[in-house]
């Protein structure tokens, strides 16, 4: 992974050797692109969600800190049993819901619970699916019985939010008041206008927040966002591209960090509505896309071609050098699709993820198509609308960002798996099947490493996606901004530890 950067663009240094001048507590203005698609933890799936909610309302059992390393949450240790079906959590102790209550082992299980009820149709069911019972010993245990071992399952436990037992059957009330344990509270939600957030004056952490509170200032003009930074107006825009980047060459009392993400964007298909039920067209769809081109022009650089997992993942990615569909080939794509029997031009359309970056993946994508054939109509909706119908698999294609994080099960096993809770492609694939189930069970990291290996092999060229690129991530702040820190994974749970100096 390449190492997180903080620089100074206006005077080229770093803010950590200035002089050292006090924090004081504050209220920290942030400006983001979008409104949020909801805010139950248990449901969302869109960034502008996750990166208001994931650490600072909400907590898991684990944590992940700033290194990616899996440490003690909501729990403070646990315990695996030899056959590696058994998993005992302790629990913190006096940890406090922002609605009132003091968590315990109850809420805990309703909580995996929640996710993992049909009814709830939750995307992170998937990461529970070795679950077979839950038992609650006292109010401090949690027990957790799997049908198998599973491999990733401490890292999945870090995305997913302990909250009140009383919502365990409620799919609405927190999609608007979230009520969670973590260092800020929910204030109150304008539509289109702000989110506000207080400090969690009960938090379990003692010293922490060092702010006052943040608000979420809903601001959908790039150019607006970039204006009240420079004037001060906002503090920070967090998980920029390098598109908006670039804007603050020069602009005085500006500093980035900068990390490469664990997302990556994706051209998404939908394998049940012809041509693209044919692999041999979607092998095409990866020869006729120049990621290198898409890299340059719709990231301005500031990314790598991507395959299936991300080169930070380095001990598990396969170099994209390794997989014959990522040197672009029109003449190749052209005589994949003669040999579907398909005609052309093939007519089609793209539902857009509503971001900058991904608006101009998708016009270089478009161009790219239609040089053999296959003609894109764009379609960029709201958000809301997106998820919509991203959910219910109503596109022929997409293109989207999809999340990962240190584990490589997170990446495949609920999107590609038949039946998984993000395969919105209704991809069906017995031997990656196969594959996916034992990579979760196998313990030896040699064995996984050749799994996912295998797995990458199935889904590079022929399979429901066409993996474009990883970008390089960016916040931009103001220079007396302390304390925060940048995550390949879009999360802000570093607000805990951020201040304002003076």
């Amino acid at each position: 992974m390449k190492c997180l950067r903080t620089f100074t663009l206006a005077c080229g240094v770093s803010v950590a050797g200035m002089l050292a001048v006090p924090a004081m507590a504050a209220t920290l203005d942030i400006a983001v692109e979008q409104s949020p698609s909801g805010l139950d933890p248990h449901i969302v799936t869109a960034f502008s969600s996750f990166q208001i909610i994931d650490g600072t309302v909400y907590e898991g059992l684990t944590a992940l800190d700033a290194g990616l390393n899996i440490v003690p949450g909501l729990a403070t240790d646990w315990e695996i049993s030899e056959d590696k079906k058994t998993y005992t959590f302790t629990l913190r102790e006096g940890v406090q819901f922002h609605g009132g209550g003091t968590m315990t082992s109850a809420d805990v299980a309703a909580s995996l619970n929640r996710v993992l009820a049909e009814a709830t149709g939750s995307p992170l069911a998937s990461r529970l699916a070795a679950v077979e019972s839950i038992e609650t010993p006292d109010e401090q245990t949690v027990v957790l019985d799997l049908s198998a071992p599973s491999a990733p399952l401490l890292s999945s436990l870090t995305s997913i939010a302990i909250v009140p037992a009383k919502y365990e059957g409620d799919t609405e009330s927190l999609q608007r008041a979230p009520d969670g344990t973590g260092p800020f509270t929910f204030v109150s939600w304008q539509p289109d206008v702000a989110i506000t957030l207080e400090a969690n004056a009960d938090y379990w952490q003692e010293g922490k927040p060092e702010l006052d509170g943040v608000v979420f200032n809903i601001v959908p003009e790039a150019a607006t966002r970039q204006v009240g930074l420079t004037s001060g107006q906002y503090q920070m825009l967090p998980n920029i591209d390098g598109v908006t980047a670039q804007q603050f060459q020069g602009r005085p009392g500006v500093k980035l960090q900068d990390t490469l993400e664990l997302a990556y964007s994706l051209i998404g298909i939908n394998v049940t509505r012809p041509p693209f039920d044919n692999e041999k067209v979607r092998e095409a769809i990866n020869y006729a896309i120049n990621r290198d081109d898409i890299v340059a022009a719709a990231l301005f650089g500031a990314g790598v071609p991507g395959g299936p997992l991300s080169p930070a993942l380095t001990n598990y990615a396969t170099p994209v050098s390794e997989f014959p569909c990522f040197s672009t080939s029109a003449d190749t794509a052209r005589q994949l699709i003669e040999e579907a029997g398909v005609e052309t031009p093939i007519e089609a359309t793209l539902l857009v993820l509503p971001r900058d970056s991904t608006r101009g993946i998708a016009q270089v994508v478009q161009q790219q198509l239609a040089a053999v054939g296959i003609e894109l109509t764009l379609d960029i909706p709201e958000i809301g609308k997106f998820v919509q119908d991203w959910r219910n698999s109503d596109f022929d294609m997409f293109v989207s960002l999809n999340s990962g994080t240190i584990e490589p099960d997170d990446y495949f096993y609920r999107t590609f798996r038949s039946g998984g809770s993000t395969n919105v492609f209704q991809y069906s694939n017995e031997d990656l099947d196969a594959l996916l189930d034992a990579g979760r069970q196998e313990t030896d990291t040699e064995q996984r490493r050749q799994i996912y290996a295998d797995v990458q092999e199935e889904l590079a060229c022929d399979g429901p996606v066409a993996f474009l690129s990883y970008g390089q991530l960016y916040t931009a702040m103001r220079e007396n901004v302390e304390g925060y820190t940048i995550s390949p994974n879009r999360s802000m749970r570093s607000l805990a530890d951020t201040s304002i100096a003076e």
